[in-house]
């Protein structure tokens, strides 16, 4: 067989990603031609790809070639697969022709190239989403899901053009790129030029004309319900009627907290936080508060669960930070630890054990590893060439070195690992090294130390890995970064330090040296369970019956997926590996970094003094989660959640449906006779709730906290267009649906108070005490939506849930925390210039809207040119928001009519 493929031609992306996946099963010769070349001689037009089979027959359609490639490799053909071909060639390709003909022949950018693409993306993330599988067919890849990464490649390699609110796209597209068939297409086809190398191309091609004078409109589409079957609203209905009746028993609790055989054992650790200093808010997301929020789910699911965490307090951090403050080490550990559990315990994070490393178990389980290793043959000696301070007199340990990263130029790398590129480095590999202790420049000078051999172990962890991977909900830049590694090919690494402080090596001339840090800190999650209990090995030597959900920031992945796996599997000592690695991209503060000695950024001790509960900070962490890239934390952004989405959404609901009952009703839950709209409203709420499930069983916490706030929406829209307060005052069949109307939407708010236990503990936990909701039915989230509030139930004293955040209280608390940045001349971005607008400014603004509103009426009432409208529009929407902010409003999203 011989492919012909093209530099610069979009549709040799598939293919060469779907040759590759078959390589080996036939010879294929794969041939580079120049775009005008014929290799079909009965074409009288150039056409790239083309497959010529050994039988002399041509295939030259993009879906074909991929199709027979993905026959030769054992793939069965099967209808949905079909379904996505069809919808590719027919919707998806003309939409994405437009988008990249805009964006490289006629320089647009933004919306005009998004716009006509929106709706083509927005459908694969929900049918992503509503099949809660990683791929379009199912658990596996498919034909499907290469042709439309090849088609939709060249647009979504720019994040820009990813929209970030479409998680399951964006975790879809990150995991088909990170594979390295994908990546060599691309790096064949695009040439590292990017989208530009298909201008030659796409300059031949017309205008696609089903977009051509398409206007783009900047007002935000109305969520589009989904269509619902009679089948689906029957089943809906059956469910609400069995109310708190269909509620399993609740799980007996135990403690400890064992793996229970037959049941669903999750065991959830959080990265261990360096006990050397305060946890940001980056941190706080990063790891803790995310696997909170995943293990107060899995008790609402009755799984068996045990969530830990603790200090990780040996290594050269704790040293450097003893000798700044003057402390021995064991000081500093004392410290730093009831520092930290304070700000937990003040976030609400529900761990099971929050324990620390400096303990014996420590000890005796890390050396037990090492000794298992050094006796197979893992561990090996060897001479380093090491940094040694002559004014200090001691050899560095990489924390006590800083210099310039020999990767990406980043002035203040560690010895061990650049904070910017991430990449790990020895010591002597940095440039312009310091000693941190006197700032004079060490020298190289050697020093015996101990190694993994992490070679030898690569073919056992490609194995653990190929039967991992699979089905498990590792996140896609944990996948991408652990095959990096692998596709560079494992080096030895020393597991030895010249330090006091540390877990000692139990080993013949080595009584001066202690373990390195990131060999024996992963074990800390096994020594923190054995000081919890005796029988930790039930947890921690059980992979058959415990599911391990690991979570930490990215740059943390090396050492539980790579690390902690080649040292326990070389150990052979049947340990309990991570099933579901969960890592998060950085959080970073408005525009720059966290940095406690710059007093930029809010960390852990310091927003409890800030006046805002601790559960409004769990909600917009958790809203902003930085899943596929890296987010910020931002002041005004967090006052316009909390007054919209908190105050004016969620808030505004429950506290309406509660004082409803109250109200009108003297407290008591009134009798509910459903209305076929009713009863669609259950399907609707039901299909949300489910859809809640599916993301948080895959680990998807920022999205699963958006179905919270679309039930709550619907719960708005329903009162709105029911108005039980107007009813009540009418006729008897009035007042009995008022009573239906306010039955149901306090019912939906005893719902949301459950899904949002996860989330907003205390607030939750007010609204169940609000509801008097039965104890139940606080514990158990089942799929489907009960009734669990009955008509007769008596509701406790409603009140108001969240307080309006103040834009004099936020700039003040910006302010604050803003450090160095504090000082910046100001930026013109009109949210922060708002933030002190007075009333002479709001009049003018005023005035400018209601003139910005005449233009676009006298335009729409002209039947103007679409763009023209479009483009005052826009200007319109940017001057109400502005109106909005200085008035410290929340910004509304413009009403519209539903769509059917």
């Amino acid at each position: 067989m011989r492919l012909f493929v093209s530099e610069g031609a979009p549709g040799s992306l598939p293919v060469l990603a779907a040759a590759g996946r078959a390589q080996g099963r036939e010879e294929l010769l794969i041939s580079t031609v120049g775009p005008e070349e014929c290799v079909v001689p009965f074409l009288t037009r150039p056409k790239v790809p083309v497959l010529q089979l050994d039988s002399g027959n041509y295939l030259f359609s993009t879906s074909a070639i991929c199709r027979y490639f993905f026959l030769l490799s054992g793939w069965e053909q099967d209808d949905l697969t079909n379904q996505w071909l069809e919808w590719e060639a027919t919707e998806l390709q003309p939409a994405l022709s437009a988008a990249l003909y805009y964006l490289v022949v006629q320089g647009k950018k933004g919306e005009d190239v998004l716009g006509p693409v929106r709706r083509a993306l927005t459908h694969i993330d929900h049918s992503l989403s509503r099949r809660s599988c990683p791929f379009l067919a199912g658990e596996t890849e498919s034909l499907a899901d290469i042709v439309l990464w090849g088609t939709l490649y060249p647009l979504l390699q720019d994040p820009a053009y990813l929209p970030e609110e479409l998680g399951a796209l964006h975790s879809w597209f990150q995991t088909l790129s990170s594979q390295e068939p994908c990546q060599r297409a691309a790096e064949t086809v695009l040439k590292q030029q990017g989208v530009l190398a298909l201008r030659p191309y796409l300059q031949k091609q017309p205008l696609p004309s089903s977009f051509e004078g398409r206007a783009v409109s900047n007002e935000p589409e109305e969520e589009e319900l989904a269509t619902l079957s009679e089948e689906e609203i029957a089943m809906a209905v059956t469910a609400w009627e069995k109310g708190l009746g269909s509620l399993p028993p609740l799980r007996p609790q135990q403690n400890p907290v064992l793996p229970v055989a037959g049941e669903r054992n999750v065991l959830i650790t959080s990265a261990l936080p360096y006990v050397n200093n305060v946890p940001h808010l980056g941190n706080i997301i990063g790891c803790v508060l995310s696997a909170d929020v995943f293990a107060r789910y899995s008790r609402l699911r009755q799984w068996n669960t045990l969530y830990l965490c603790g200090t990780d307090e040996y290594g050269t951090a704790t040293e450097t930070k003893a000798m700044e403050e003057g402390l021995t080490p064991q000081e500093i550990c004392d410290k730093y630890h009831a520092i930290h559990a304070n700000i937990y315990r003040w976030f609400n994070i529900s761990f099971d054990i929050f324990g620390r490393t400096t303990t014996p178990q420590q000890t005796k389980i890390t050396q037990d590893i090492f000794q298992r290793l050094l006796t197979r043959g893992f561990v090996f000696q060897d001479t380093v060439e090491q940094l040694r301070c002559e004014h200090c007199a001691r050899f560095l340990a990489d924390r006590f070195v800083e210099g310039v990263c020999p990767f990406c130029g980043y002035e203040e790398a560690r010895g061990d690992q650049c904070d910017k590129c991430g990449k790990l480095i020895n010591a002597i590999e940095l440039k312009k090294p310091q000693c941190k202790v006197c700032r004079s420049c060490p020298v190289v000078k050697s020093s015996q130390h101990l190694f993994l051999d992490l070679p030898k172990l690569e073919k056992r962890l490609e194995e653990w890995l190929g039967k991992t991977l699979p089905g498990s909900d590792w996140t896609p830049n944990a996948r991408f970064i652990i095959r990096s590694w692998l596709r560079d090919g494992l080096k030895p690494r020393c597991i030895t330090r010249d330090l006091k402080w540390g877990t000692p090596v139990p080993l013949e001339g080595f009584e001066d040296k202690v373990f390195y840090v990131w060999f024996d800190a992963t074990i800390g999650y096994v020594s923190i369970t054995a000081n919890y209990t005796d029988q930790w090995e039930r947890w921690w030597k059980n992979p058959e019956q415990v599911n391990l959900y690991q979570f930490m920031a990215k740059d943390n992945v090396p050492f539980h997926g790579l690390v902690f796996p080649c040292s326990a599997l070389g150990a052979e000592d049947n340990y309990t590996l991570v099933n579901h690695l969960i890592a998060t991209e950085y959080l970073n503060y408005e525009d720059g970094k966290f940095s406690k000695s710059r007093g930029v950024g809010v960390f852990g001790d310091m927003a409890q003094d800030t006046g805002i509960p601790a559960d409004i900070w769990r909600f917009y962490l958790l809203y902003i989660r930085p899943e596929g890239q890296d987010s910020a934390f931002s002041w005004t952004d967090m006052l316009l959640k909390n007054n919209s989405e908190l105050l004016n959404n969620l808030g505004n609901f429950i506290n309406r449906a509660g004082m409803f009952v109250s109200k009108f009703f003297g407290g008591c839950v009134p009798e509910m006779v459903l209305t076929p709209d009713d009863r669609r409203l259950l399907a609707h709420v039901t299909l949300e709730l489910q859809h809640y499930h599916q993301l948080l069983e895959k680990v998807r916490i920022r999205e699963a906290l958006r179905s919270i706030l679309t039930i709550s929406r619907h719960g708005n829209q329903y009162i709105q267009v029911n108005e039980p307060w107007k009813r009540i005052k009418g006729s008897e069949a009035d007042k009995q649906r008022a009573g239906t109307v306010t039955g149901l939407a306090v019912n939906i708010a005893a719902l949301l108070s459950v899904m949002l236990q996860p989330y907003m503990p205390t607030v939750s936990a007010t609204i169940q005490a609000q509801l008097q909701l039965p104890a139940p039915a606080c514990s158990i989230l089942l799929t489907n939506f009960l009734c669990t509030l009955p008509a007769g139930h008596q509701i406790g004293t409603v009140s108001p849930l969240f307080q309006k955040l103040e834009n004099d209280q936020i700039e003040s608390l910006r302010q604050r925390f803003g450090g160095g940045q504090a000082k910046a001349p100001p930026k013109p971005a009109v949210v922060e210039a708002m933030a002190t607008a007075g009333p002479q400014q709001i009049q003018v603004l005023t005035d400018e809207v209601t003139k910005q509103g005449n233009i676009v009426r006298e335009l729409k009432a002209q039947k103007a040119d679409k763009n023209q409208v479009a483009a005052e529009v826009a200007k319109l929407l940017d001057l109400k928001k502005q109106l909005a902010l200085a008035e410290g409003k929340p910004l509304e999203t413009p009403k519209g009519k539903k769509k059917k």
